[in-house]
């Protein structure tokens, strides 16, 4: 069974001024979501679902999901803040999107299959692709917990030049086996490493070579019951009290891992990550993908008719 890509598309771009999904960055207008498509097919993945608000819906077909349709089933979804587990309604005043769980959750109805999960606005490249492919075609084992995977980069390799970004660190044990994801904070460069800033304001200084999550998840279709059952002890806690509370999926997946009914094996990558969280983040990334493209990486235009 060939696995699924999940693009989630439905962010709002307030930091970036706009939506930076169908932002032009390749050197033929390519957006960094056609990078993403481009090595998910290479690597044998066989539908896209799309992850969309409603109010985009149009313009978002007409220019992503027209170049796509002819060359891989496409199917898309929608976030909506309405879309809640029987018996939650959206409480006076919520406004924000539920976070990354629950666009996640938005594609129960869409996939049956293994499936990646990225952010549409990332680059994670080639052999990540294939590395998620691999493990998402092994079979299963009967009676063991559920079978997962993500891929992690350097956190040097994930910083912005610019300002300072939230990330999720990761505690892999001996057998390459996710432990644990810390969230830190107002993470930035310092010389040759990194340094991060704790709640109390307290600076603390990193190695440089700690391994964390872009979101990039390999999943089963049993993921979906387990998110379901973390978004409603998140709609009755934080959720419901906090009006721009978001439920986080690095934050489910360490708590299923804390509950032993996940194992999340981490692959590592020799593949860079990039992405753009600032407008000025996108003058490296249109140089990067340039470079790519000069050294044979990608054809320009990535896609071509017919």
């Amino acid at each position: 069974m060939k696995p699924t890509l999940l693009v989630l598309a439905a962010g709002m771009g307030s930091r970036y001024g706009g939506l930076k999904q169908l932002d032009r960055f390749g050197p033929s207008g390519e957006t960094i979501m056609d990078y993403s498509v481009f090595d998910a097919l290479a690597a044998g993945f066989g539908k896209v679902v799309f992850v969309i608000r409603r109010d985009f819906e149009a313009v978002f077909r007409e220019a992503v999901g027209s170049k796509y349709e002819r060359r891989v089933p496409v199917e898309y979804v929608f976030q909506q803040l309405d879309d809640l587990p029987p018996g939650f309604t959206v409480p006076s005043g919520r406004t924000k999107p539920w976070g990354t769980t629950h666009a996640i959750w938005s594609a129960r109805r869409a996939i049956a299959e293994p499936f990646v999960s990225i952010n549409a606005d990332d680059y994670y490249g080639k052999t990540s692709f294939k590395a998620v492919a691999e493990h998402l075609r092994r079979t299963p084992s009967p009676g063991r917990p559920a079978d997962y995977c993500m891929v992690g980069y350097p956190i040097l390799q994930t910083l912005s030049d610019h300002a300072a970004v939230t990330r999720a660190i990761c505690e892999v044990d001996d057998g390459g086996f996710l432990e644990a994801l810390v969230e830190r904070t107002k993470v930035e460069r310092a010389g040759d490493r990194a340094r991060y800033v704790d709640e109390a304001g307290t600076r603390h200084l990193l190695g440089g070579d700690e391994v964390v999550s872009m979101n990039f998840w390999g999943f089963t279709p049993s993921v979906f019951d387990h998110l379901e059952r973390h978004l409603i002890r998140f709609l009755e806690t934080d959720g419901r009290a906090r009006e721009k509370a978001e439920c986080l999926i690095p934050v489910v997946v360490g708590e299923l891992l804390g509950e032993k009914v996940a194992t999340v094996r981490v692959l590592a990558t020799s593949d860079a990550w990039f992405g753009v969280t600032h407008p000025e983040d996108k003058p490296t990334v249109t140089q990067t993908l340039r470079e790519m493209v000069a050294r044979g990486a990608y054809p320009s235009p990535i896609w071509t008719e017919g």
